[in-house]
């Protein structure tokens, strides 16, 4: 596992990511020792995460043992004196939590250590926080995407000290702001723009209301004299064959005897084999070092080649440089980037790439290595409610199955957060791009203070602290803000109030041009390329399609032909274990424990409008489950099949959404409890490199592979039972990332009997599956198969084989064991045919349970 720079909260109002200390094992709970030359023995980093207790002020809740980092929710769940916010409908019941005080307490001991200055580092704090030490206010802050770095050395004393955090209402601070400034529009009533926090906080079609508060992120002691390295900013890219790297750096002295700030200073930086060196006057802060890497191997996204990172180490003063994945004892190999005690050294692994959006003729292009790029991309939401309980394994398992999914790119969506540096460096890692919008999302936000103060240090901290990272592709303004000012009817009820114009078109533009300068920064999404055009226009820039679902059928996504569809999607319920575990009553459609696990507007009746006559009324909850599941997978995929034919005038599609913060009925493919959904499976299969898909009397041959793909492509019209009934074939050749178009021959695009005929495309190992009618028009046989169970080296074996038709045949294992798995699903077998499915479990299953309904299901059984 590779290592990589961590960044170190600021000292206001610093922009620039800094080097974040960590614990050093062997030296006891939290401490750290200075080891880099120059550093006076004892200098120490610190985590204060231990010995906390939670009260609510002017309220009944005190004594309350608190996990730093985590929050109140979570702190009373452990404690048992909540529900599990995530079970039934609990959260109902849990409103007071955001409307209520809260504050955090720990002593600690220090003993005077010699140093010059003691900071407080926080690195996020849920929301609106007043920091006493030892009685007296340190900070008072109001932005949970922000870090703080408070210099308090002449408040410590030794032995104990006290160190308190007291969070506000931030349902009140935010209802506070809102009859300060004004009403604002947006998508729901929660005063969610009136608070620089999450705004799914507050909840959201898909997500519950739980509003919190609470140290977040982690927080601890730093003491150091002398001069660090208060940021590091490089910006990497290209230039002809070579890497070329511009380190951008940020001293900071800490004003005592041994500080540097009245003597020249050394900075030196090395990557690659190549090091420089930059000397700054007395009393500078800044300084620039440019390296140059001759031939240096590049980094691609996921599909176009290798992700090559390098190390790059920034050291200050004659601390000594790493040599490629060493390790310098700040702590254990195998997570995140380092920096010693005082900030004398950064290290992190950097990718040599450009990356650039092609406009040409409206168009909406990803360009990577002057490669342009076909966006096969979900959208990612926050994983969890409460962000502090997502580890760095969650999410590798999450981006695992986005990787297994054929994803290429990741986009952050607005109402969520900035996120961690575990999920960049994963991204790095697995040549994930990432689409970062700033968290601004459906809603009129308001410009005057705090908020201007407010999101400008937030976007200069997080923009300094991302902008090395190889994955990062795109800086986005907001999701659907610019829409909804033009077309939900925000402009009469607004009049002449701000709505976020100036952040989205001058404010986030102009940090990213200064700080970032290596990567484009687009306004909003959707958006048309200029504030005078219809933001949500197919022909020009970023699409969001939501009248499919909405309103129209899946079909409609057929009529559309869009540069770059940025959100679609299909809702579909939960895996039944999942369902299953988050509700203690009836499973039913329409149980009100169930319905209350979907958020959406008239969510479950859209569901069964949508089968429409693609698929049969349910009848049961094991019909209406296995259906709506099935039509979410069909429909994502009608839409993309359709997208990437139009490939290279379509550039990209990124599906809505890939996971689940909690257990919902909602658009993901990744449900709440980390299982996959048939959704996936389809995304799978559809953002697969190679693809067959019959459409408007074609078929689309589609490789965004690097080589060719060639062979005879095989067309045959069969009855149900397998019976030819025409053939034809064509020689094709499809260069590498492009499509070609065959039309269909007389024969096999025309049937005798459309409700008793399909067509089969084959190329090679590819075959698309067509039917001449919606399959509730299909005179389907009866399912009839055999099935054989064989235990194997981790679970089983589940051989099903057809005597008829078996139209999107699926095997649900979760209903028998909720930890088992299985590789594929959504398989159409024609009669003869065979699939062998392989199911994880470690335990032994009724294999007759395993092979009937409701575990084995296909449309006609």
């Amino acid at each position: 596992m590779s290592t990589e720079p961590m960044t170190e909260p600021m000292t206001e109002p610093m922009t620039e990511p800094m080097t974040e200390p960590m614990t050093e094992r062997g030296t006891g709970p939290g401490v750290r020792p200075g080891t880099g030359p120059g550093l006076a023995p004892g200098t120490t980093f610190r985590t204060l995460h231990d010995g906390w207790t939670l009260r609510q002020v002017d309220g009944e809740v005190s004594g309350v043992p608190a996990t730093v980092p985590g929050c109140v929710h979570t702190d009373l769940l452990a404690a048992g004196l909540i529900d599990d916010p995530y079970l039934d409908d609990n959260e109902n019941r849990l409103t007071w939590i955001g409307r209520s005080p809260w504050e955090y307490e720990t002593v600690f001991d220090w003993h005077d250590d010699g140093h010059e200055r003691a900071d407080l580092v926080c690195e996020g704090l849920d929301t609106v926080a007043v920091v006493e030490l030892n009685g007296v206010e340190v900070a008072s802050t109001a932005n949970q995407h922000r870090s703080y770095r408070l210099p308090v050395r002449e408040l410590l004393r030794e032995g104990g000290n006290t160190l308190r955090v007291r969070f506000a209402s931030p349902v009140a601070y935010a209802e506070a702001r809102r009859a300060e400034l004004g009403e604002r529009p947006g998508a729901y009533e929660a005063p969610y723009q009136f608070i620089r926090k999450m705004a799914c906080n507050f909840g959201w079609d898909w997500g519950p209301a739980l509003v919190t508060s609470g140290i977040w992120r982690p927080i601890g002691l730093h003491s150091w004299s002398g001069t660090r390295l208060a940021g590091v900013r490089p910006l990497v890219r290209t230039d002809g064959p070579d890497g070329l790297v511009e380190v951008h750096v940020t001293l900071e002295h800490s004003g005592g005897p041994s500080s540097s700030a009245q003597t020249p200073v050394t900075v030196t930086a090395s990557v690659a084999g190549v090091r420089c060196e930059a000397r700054t006057a007395p009393g500078e802060r800044e300084a620039v070092l440019t390296l140059r890497v001759p031939g240096a191997e590049r980094w691609w996204p996921r599909g176009y080649g290798a992700q090559h990172r390098h190390e790059l180490t920034v050291s200050l003063g004659d601390a000594p440089s790493a040599g490629p994945g060493a390790h310098d004892g700040s702590g254990a190999s195998g997570t995140s980037g380092r920096g010693e005690p005082a900030g004398r050294r950064w290290r992190g692994l950097i990718g040599f790439r450009d990356v650039r959006l092609d406009r040409t003729g409206d168009a909406f292009t990803v360009v990577v290595n002057d490669v342009p790029v076909f966006v096969r991309g979900v959208n990612w939401i926050p994983d969890d409610c409460f962000p502090a309980r997502i580890t760095r394994d969650r999410l590798a398992e999450r981006f695992g199955q986005a990787a297994g999914a054929g994803v290429n790119l990741l986009r952050i969506w607005g109402g969520g957060l900035y996120e961690s540096e575990d999920f960049y460096d994963l991204a790095d890692e697995l040549g994930l791009l990432v689409w970062q919008d700033f968290p601004f999302a459906c809603a009129a936000y308001p410009e005057e203070e705090p908020f201007a103060s407010e999101v400008e240090a937030e976007a200069r901290e997080n923009v300094a602290r991302l902008a090395w990272r190889p994955s990062l592709a795109l800086w986005c303004g907001n999701n659907e803000v610019l829409e909804g000012h033009a077309d939900w009817g925000w402009r009469e009820s607004l009049g002449e109030r701000t709505w976020g114009a100036g952040f989205f078109h001058d404010l986030l533009p102009s940090v990213v041009a200064e700080l970032d300068p290596t990567r484009p920064y687009w306004p909003g999404s959707p958006y048309s390329g200029g504030p005078e055009l219809p933001p949500n226009d197919p022909s020009r820039g970023t699409l969001h399609i939501w009248d499919v679902w909405n309103r129209e059928d899946y079909t409609r996504y057929g009529d559309y032909r869009p540069r770059f569809v940025a959100e679609f999607g299909f809702q579909g319920p939960p895996v039944h274990a999942t369902l299953r575990a988050a509700v203690s009553g009836e499973l039913a459609a329409d149980a009100p424990l169930v319905l209350h696990h979907q958020k959406a507007h008239e969510g479950n009746a859209k569901l069964l409008r949508g089968l429409g006559e693609h698929l049969p009324a349910p009848r049961t909850y094991d019909d209406w489950h296995y259906l709506t599941q099935l039509n979410q997978a069909r429909a994502v995929a009608y839409g993309i099949e359709r997208f990437r034919a139009q490939a290279p005038y379509c550039a990209g599609t990124i599906v809505w959404q890939l996971n689940d913060c909690w257990p919902v009925t909602s658009w993901s493919a990744v449900d709440g409890a980390g299982r996959r959904k048939p959704l996936w499976y389809a995304l799978r299969r559809v953002y697969d490199d190679r693809l067959l898909t019959v459409a408007d009397g074609a078929v689309a041959v589609i490789n965004d592979g690097p080589e060719p793909w060639a062979g005879e492509l095989e067309l045959l019209r069969l009855a149900l039972d397998g019976e030819p009934l025409a053939k034809e074939t064509a020689a094709v050749e499809v260069a590498p990332r492009s499509v070609a178009a065959v039309a269909l021959p007389g024969p096999v695009a025309t049937p005798g009997d459309p409700t008793a005929e399909l067509l089969v495309a084959r190329l090679g190992d590819r075959r698309a599956v067509s039917f001449f009618a919606e399959d509730t028009r299909v005179a389907f046989p009866r399912a009839a198969h055999r099935a054989e169970v064989t235990a194997v080296a981790g679970g089983l074996d589940v051989t099903v084989t057809a005597g008829t038709v078996l139209r999107e045949l699926a095997l649900f294992p979760d209903r028998l064991d909720p930890a088992a798995s299985v590789d594929d699903m959504l398989v159409t077998l024609l009669p003869g045919e065979s699939v062998t499915f392989h199911v994880t479990t470690d335990r032994e299953l009724d294999p007759a349970a395993l092979v009937t309904r409701p575990v084995l299901r296909c449309v006609n059984d």
